[in-house]
């Protein structure tokens, strides 16, 4: 009973067994030893909460919170002691922050549970009882039979047992997985794929064993026992047989399948991204600054209670004659009694913790977030995407990058591959009008006719034919002849592939003369200058980034067995024994030099005892459940040996729009450009080059080919020898991925030194987790840097986690990045604006924020800290209970909220025009000790202000009201009270530069709203309050001249030196920021000034000014959007000015 308890409320999972092994349809053995494993039900549950722990987790959660377990502890001191304010006061507060965030994130999770059911209701069809029965999602269990047609989604990870095709084959596409839109072919085992009716199915006795779940799309081990006329057949189990819930079935009519992983065990389930547990540098500060104001309100609390027992040492003043105490407050221990006043005093001052402070830094997150998804500047009209935002958390932190860390292929390229060389036989050759023509060789024939291919050229055409994954559109391959027509010449042929680069060679194969047709049973089939040819599929050694290689074994029309083999030329050309091997090198880099992609070919030719040595070791590693992999991976170095050098291939992946202005834009604004890629040397160096993130006149340092500890630490010396030596500006740094292992291992410090010196770095050779080193080394560095990772492939994930701020680049290489990145955007150039205006806006709207809290709260304390000094410590409290409870709701917090998502202080395209604005805010520069202990002393100056104020004009008993009487305490503080409301609104409203119709009405209608409250609230006799103080206190306040006159007074003075200092500072010692305010603001020239002008000139003026606030309005709802208008805008700025 516990166990199910402690279950419903999430804190105990259950139990998982070391191995899974599953008996088909359930068909169980019939000994009595045989304990059935249990497996998970297969309801999805997105959802974080249920109905009986929705309470308790949620408050756990927010209680975790510093703020709020501080009031919570509040709250239940003033429950227990008697303090000077109401529980109400910081119980109500507490209430409402506790209640807003949970009806939020209970309302989420009502929609994930409503998304859930809806899933989980789908109906499906499974095999029961010699029979397809109906049911729903949620009942299927491990080991049913399930049947999925055509066109529908896998309700669970199914291995594929049969389809409608003869060889058991099918078609899906995984584009709701990791955004792949090819399509993949699965296969069942030869003893299933046999049986595709329902009826023979049901006779099927079968037993899989195969791994526990784990999250990884593309790894699968297991093992399926096949039990045929009292004989067993063991066949090994890999990805290409598992079918993942949530992919579609494709091409094929339907397909039966055993559920394996069910519910919140398959794939897809441990695939769902956890909330990123990022915290951004300004969060850090917040709780920086909520610790040191924690500590100003323990001191303020005991010099309170010290001052207190200090005065009450007079006889006079410890028992005045109207206030004797009781015969059990003179017998109670002293101790007892000062941490009573202690607590006591905690709680009258406990308002200079602002509780409101994190509920409103959510909603501005949250709320401000929905500008980035609205900029019509971070729309890719061609891809109709828009910028995502994966996580709000992180908003700010865009305005404080340090580093930017970048993959190459996809991300600074279009990942759109051309084919536009290739080496064969040591002879290079290019595609000219659909020939392959040699290198100096007239593409022009006398006769016209084209040049046939010899037989080194058509055997690598082949090789590039057979060995990839590449599909064709199922369309495309009916009928006998398929796309050929009768004069053998092709139509245009639909290719789908996971890799641009296979697409773009089988593609450039095909217009010049060898045609892969498509793939029929085990065989594939290509046309040679029209001729068929049908190679059978016996085995494929699939690529993977440690071998960087991939190959398939073929059997030739001849009987022949033939092993071909393309990868990178570091993975292909140590592996080769024949060939030209040096004129293939030599060519390889001088297209790597050209910026082109480069692929070696090479081949093998098989024994039948090579062979059936091959096929064995094969058979054993595929149907081992331990160490699989590692098995595998030593029998592909085995087979993948002794290769004959057929040639290599070079691809153009040409950059995309604007990449070079963007890096120089990131360099202005100091940020430092990493480009960490897998391809080799001089691809990447050529393509750093083309796209500005190395200069031609930048000293290039390379630390390349090293393959000891002693030689990479004498040319890291070497370097940061030259680096202080040289007198060059910049300087740029070229690293390869052996090279970086021996640096990070024992020579970090010097590595990191080199680095730091070099305004951009190169890393080629990559692999993935070394993306993720580096960029773990820079943020742990003792700067502590703040990091941003951007890419678009599933390489980069672990690199875009590992950042400070990840970017996922909504490319052609799936969705993995940008379901694991915090923000996604559909090209480069988009980071520009994400960074220098939205990251910009961000960090300057959130740091006023964070500090103008802090400052409304020390306004608000202070006061009532000085007000103790005149009423001997008795713990009297200067403001109502009510006003105490709706400064920080409803009294200050709109205007600070509206400010916080619309403030634009300079304008968008002048942010993005001029990069160098973002050094202005880099490092923390408004949340830094300056800029707080500025807003903090300002604050306690503005308290003593109002409060001495107040005090100099009510002081000494001075009548203030017509018929001679007197203001009393409440008056007073009601007084302190008003003159603090409008100060620190009218602080906002000084703080303000981009006003909308919305700022107004918040600013000037939070006044109104007080003294229309403070009336009623004052004017009425509630029935339902115990005690009235305030009752006519607001009205008689106002009723005086006098008061009027002092609130007035009050207010500018407080505000008068802070409007000198903006005035002196901005004259005398401007910032950038500054500069480019006052340039955009003379977008706003007075009539006045154009009435000055001839008459022509003005009225030129004049009709530019009137666009420029059509562009103004139209921009107040959507501030970030700098669009065309907004950029328009900006170049009329510049001519009103000229003029």
């Amino acid at each position: 009973m516990l166990r199910w308890v402690r279950q419903q409320l999430g804190f105990d999972p259950p139990h998982q067994s070391d191995t899974r092994t599953i008996y088909i349809a359930n068909r169980f053995p019939q000994h009595g030893h045989y304990v059935p494993q249990k497996f998970a039900d297969n309801r999805i549950i997105s959802s974080k909460y249920t109905v009986w722990n929705f309470v308790p987790k949620n408050l756990f959660e927010q209680f975790r919170r510093v703020a709020n377990f501080y009031f919570l502890i509040i709250f239940l001191v003033q429950l227990m002691i008697d303090t000077p304010t109401s529980p109400i006061t910081s119980g109500l507060p507490l209430f409402f922050v506790i209640t807003v965030t949970a009806i939020k994130q209970g309302y989420e999770d009502w929609l994930r549970h409503k998304a859930d059911n809806e899933v989980n209701g789908a109906p499906v069809y499974v095999v029961r009882s010699g029979g397809l029965v109906k049911t729903r999602s949620k009942n299927i269990r491990v080991g049913d039979i399930v049947r999925v047609a055509k066109d529908e989604t896998f309700p669970v990870d199914l291995v594929l047992l049969s389809s409608d095709r003869v060889d058991g084959s099918c078609h899906v596409t995984t584009a709701s997985l990791d955004g792949e839109t090819n399509l993949k072919t699965h296969v069942a085992v030869p003893e299933t794929a046999v049986l595709q009716s329902v009826a023979n199915l049901d006779k099927l006795v079968a037993v899989i064993e195969c791994q526990q779940p784990e999250a990884d799309l593309y790894r699968f081990v297991g093992r399926i026992t096949v039990s045929q006329q009292a004989e067993e057949i063991v066949r090994p189990l890999g990805p290409e047989s598992l079918l993942l819930r949530g992919a579609r079935l494709k091409n094929t009519k339907e397909i039966f399948g055993v559920a394996v992983y069910t519910g919140m065990e398959t794939k897809m389930a441990l695939n769902y991204k956890s909330k990123s547990q990022k915290r951004s540098a300004v969060e850090k500060s917040m709780n920086s600054f909520l610790i040191i104001y924690l500590i100003i309100l323990l001191f303020e609390a005991i010099l309170s209670t010290i001052l207190k027992y200090a005065w009450q040492a007079e006889e006079k003043w410890d028992e005045p004659w109207y206030n004797e105490k009781t015969e059990h407050e003179r017998n109670s221990s002293k101790i007892l009694r000062f941490i009573s006043d202690f607590l006591a005093f905690l709680v009258l001052y406990n308002f200079i913790i602002p509780i409101s402070l994190y509920v409103t830094v959510e909603m501005q997150k949250f709320l401000g977030s929905f500008f980035i998804g609205w900029d019509l500047d971070l729309y890719h009209e061609e891809t109709n995407q828009r910028a995502q935002v994966n996580t709000s958390d992180l908003n700010e932190e865009l305005g404080q990058v340090e580093y930017v860390f970048t993959d190459k292929t996809g991300t600074l390229t279009e990942n759109e591959m051309q084919f536009r060389e290739c080496s064969i036989n040591g002879i290079k050759y290019q595609e000219v009008n659909g020939k392959l023509t040699p290198e100096g060789f007239s593409e022009d024939s006398p006769d016209g006719n084209r040049r046939g291919l010899v037989k080194e050229e058509e055997l690598f055409l082949k090789a590039v034919c057979l060995c990839h994954t590449v599909q064709i559109n199922a369309d495309q391959t009916d009928g006998a002849d398929g796309p050929w027509h009768a004069n053998g010449i092709t139509s245009p042929l639909e290719y789908y592939a996971s890799s641009p680069d296979e697409k773009a060679l089988v593609e450039a194969a095909s217009r010049v003369g060898v045609v892969f047709t498509g793939i029929s049973g085990d065989s594939m089939e290509v046309k040679s200058l029209g001729k068929p040819e049908r190679y059978k599929l016996l085995h494929v050694l699939e690529f993977d980034p440690n071998r960087r290689r991939m190959s398939v074994i073929v059997e030739s029309p001849s009987g022949e067995k033939l092993l071909f083999t393309k990868g990178a030329e570091s993975s292909i050309l140590p592996r080769s024994k024949s060939g030209e091997i040096d004129k293939t090198r030599i060519h390889v880099d001088e297209f790597a030099l050209k910026g082109l992609r480069t692929l070696c070919v090479a081949y093998r030719r098989f024994t039948p005892e090579e062979y059936q040595e091959i096929g064995k070791r094969l058979h054993e590693a595929r149907t081992a459940l331990q160490q699989r992999e590692e098995r595998l991976a030593d029998v592909f170095n085995f087979i993948e040996r002794d290769l004959e050098l057929l040639g290599a291939t070079g691809v153009e992946d040409k950059l995309q729009e604007k990449v070079q202005e963007t890096i120089e834009a990131l360099r202005l604004a100091g940020i430092k450009v990493w480009v960490l890629t897998g391809d080799k040397h001089e691809t990447a160096v050529s393509v750093s080059l083309s796209c500005g993130h190395f200069h031609r006149t930048m000293n290039i340092l390379e630390l390349v080919q090293h393959k000891s500890d002693s030689t990479c630490a004498e040319q890291l010396r070497q370097l940061a020898k030259r680096i202080k030596e040289d007198h060059v500006i910049q300087h740029g740094l070229v690293v390869d991925g052996t090279s970086l292992s021996l640096a990070l291992r024992e020579h970090e410090k010097l590595f990191m030194e080199v680095c730091k010196n070099c305004s951009a770095v190169l890393c080629c050779r990559m692999a993935p987790l070394q993306k993720a080193k580096v960029v773990r080394l820079l943020k742990t560095s003792p700067e502590k840097p703040i990091t941003l990772a951007i890419g678009d492939g599933a390489n980069d994930v672990s690199m875009i986690q590992e950042a400070h701020v990840g970017i996922g680049i909504m490319g052609k290489e799936g969705r993995q990045a940008v379901r694991n990145s915090d923000y996604a955007i559909a090209r480069f150039k988009f980071l520009s604006k994400l960074l220098f205006v939205h990251g910009h806006f961000y960090y300057i709207r959130i740091a006023t924020l964070v500090q103008y809290f802090f400052y409304k709260n020390v306004c608000f304390i202070t006061p009532q800290f000085l007000y103790q000094f005149f009423c001997l410590f008795s713990q009297q409290t200067l403001y109502d209970s009510v006003y105490l409870t709706l400064y920080n709701i409803c009294f200050t917090s709109l205007p600070v909220l509206i400010y916080s998502l619309f403030e634009q202080h300079v304008h968008p395209h002048v942010l993005q025009s001029k990069p160098v604005l973002y050094r202005d805010i880099s490092k923390n520069a408004h949340l830094g000790f300056k800029p707080f202990l500025y807003w903090t002393i300002l604050g306690f100056f503005h308290a003593f202000v109002f409060f001495y104020g107040s005090y100099l004009l009510m002081g000494e008993d001075t009548s203030l009201l017509g018929n001679g009487q007197m203001f009393g305490n409440w008056t007073f503080g009601t007084l302190v009270f008003t003159v603090m409301v409008i100060t620190v609104t009218m602080k906002m409203a000084l703080e303000t530069h981009f006003w909308t119709w919305i700022n107004h009405f918040v600013t000037w209608g939070s006044i109104v709203f007080y003294f229309i409250f403070s009336l009623f609230y004052g004017g009425i006799i509630w029935p339902f309050l115990h005690t009235q103080d305030m009752y006519f206190v607001f009205v008689q306040l106002l009723s005086s001249g006098s008061a009027w006159f002092a609130i007035i007074l009050i207010v500018v003075a407080c505000l008068f030196i802070d409007v000198v200092k903006k005035v002196l500072y901005r004259h005398l010692q401007p910032t950038s920021t500054e500069k480019a305010q006052m340039y955009s603001n003379r977008v706003a020239l007075s009539d006045e000034f154009i009435a000055l002008q001839p008459l022509s000139r003005a009225r030129n003026q004049l009709s530019k000014i009137s666009l420029l606030r059509q562009v103004q309005v139209s921009t107040a709802w959507t501030p970030c959007a700098a669009s065309q208008m907004g950029k328009q805008h900006a170049h009329l700025l510049e001519e009103c000015w000229n003029d």
